[in-house]
């Protein structure tokens, strides 16, 4: 039996299915893609140092600077080692360290006792902000040297004047944190949790504070790099012990290696509490970052 012949035209043809070509993932942006990962800038901070220790030690050698203005970096490592061994400015380099930790710590822990408090204040409460507002806005521009002769003459040289000194250079920073704290807070999330039942306090302490601090720790960290910047400032007024009152005296016998272990000891107690403040900030907001 014949089967007649089946003939398929073009339009009888049936049409292939297209290929569907997987397409790749939209991959998450990473800070390290950047390069700004937690890791890879330690590298080329300590090749910077490094550098610069070199540029250092190179221009010191070639004598185009005189020792009086710039002594090489083994000159000021032996003059450390003598300040370390038989002190310096009628004093040992621990008494000088610690009159200079005492100060800054006291008045870090009165920055903060006032600053966290009223600037969560002015983030809250409007007749706070206007009250506060424009005294803290006057006088945090001005260089500390501007108000020193007043914490004299009100408070007289002891180590009052000093710690007071110190103490109004680093709570503007803390304050002003504290308030841009609170006021970055998302107002969804105070409307969840007050449509959760929320009282005012659990309001405070559950959500308030803690979005607040990760602000209020950088404030506290800034704070604290202004008052060893303030330090030599605030060790002007008839200081007999200090890192800053060693340093000054230092600079009146145009002791230059002996100015630049002051200052070195100085950068390196900022940047220990720097660093302390930063691994705090890990424990206490590990979010930071993250989101």
């Amino acid at each position: 039996m014949n089967h007649p012949a089946i003939t398929l035209s073009a339009a009888n043809t049936p049409t292939p299915m297209p290929t569907v070509r997987a397409q790749p993932r939209p991959r998450l942006v990473r800070m390290r893609s950047f390069g700004l990962g937690e890791r890879s800038t330690v590298a080329i901070s300590l090749g910077t140092g490094a550098l610069l220790l070199w540029l250092w030690w190179l221009v010191g050698r070639s004598g185009s600077v005189p020792s009086l203005f710039l002594p090489t970096p083994a000159e000021v490592l032996a003059t450390a080692t003598t300040i370390y061994q038989e002190g310096y400015a009628n004093g040992t380099l621990w008494q000088h360290l610690s009159a200079s930790l005492a100060r800054v710590l006291w008045a870090l822990a009165i920055a903060t006792l006032i600053g966290i408090p009223v600037g969560l204040a002015m983030g809250l409460n409007r007749w706070a902000k206007g009250v506060f507002d424009a005294p803290v806005e006057f006088y945090w521009p001005l260089p500390p040297l501007s108000y020193l002769p007043l914490m004299i003459i009100w408070l007289g040289i002891g180590e009052t004047s000093k710690i007071a000194l110190l103490t109004l250079a680093m709570v503007a920073p803390i304050l002003l944190s504290a308030q841009a704290g609170v006021r970055s807070l998302p107002i969804d999330r105070v409307n969840s949790a007050l449509s959760l039942g929320a009282n005012r306090w659990h309001l405070f302490a559950e959500i308030v504070l803690p979005s607040a601090l990760p602000e209020i720790l950088t404030g506290v960290r800034i704070s604290l790099g202004i008052g060893w910047s303030t330090l030599v400032a605030a060790e002007l007024i008839a200081s007999t012990r200090g890192i800053g009152y060693m340093t000054m005296s230092a600079s009146h016998f145009l002791a230059t290696d002996a100015v630049f272990v002051g200052i070195g000891i100085i950068a390196a107690c900022a940047f220990s509490f720097s660093l302390a403040m930063r691994l705090l900030e890990r424990v206490l907001v590990p979010w930071k970052g993250k989101s």
